[in-house]
């Protein structure tokens, strides 16, 4: 049975770090790998992100594109088409869905058409609108 304290990892599969600035002999003294003079050779050296020695970096070199609206844009009902939708007692968004199938995800609604207008007594729901109001 194997006990904790000798376990070991297997040979050659571990390596010891490199240590650097330890004098001339151990092949990485003077400069410790860093090269010769000059900012990066210095402790405490750190440089922006992004940053290109002073050249337009590339994230304000490239344009902008491209814009995402978070409103949250109502569904188009075009009445005339749909007369199933204009002959409703009452207007709101559920007695829209259940003879319009909509999906889950549409909140507002926008009656359109040209006899919109004629249906805006019927609306009873703030999320329902047509065209002019």
């Amino acid at each position: 049975m194997s006990i904790l304290q000798d376990l070991r990892p297997a040979d050659g599969s571990t390596k010891n770090r490199k240590r650097v600035g330890r004098g001339q002999g151990s092949g990485m003294g003077k400069t410790a790998t860093r090269g010769n003079k000059g900012q990066k050779s210095r402790s405490g050296y750190k440089i922006k992100r992004g940053f290109e020695g002073g050249q337009m970096p590339l994230q304000k070199r490239v344009p902008k594109i491209g814009f995402y609206s978070r409103a949250v844009k109502p569904y188009s009902i075009n009445v005339d088409k749909v007369k199933k939708v204009a002959a409703l007692e009452e207007i709101t968004v559920e007695t829209i869905k259940s003879v319009y199938k909509l999906s889950k995800e549409v909140t507002k609604v926008k009656l359109i058409g040209s006899t919109a207008k004629e249906l805006a007594s019927k609306i009873k729901d703030d999320n329902v609108t047509t065209t002019g109001n």
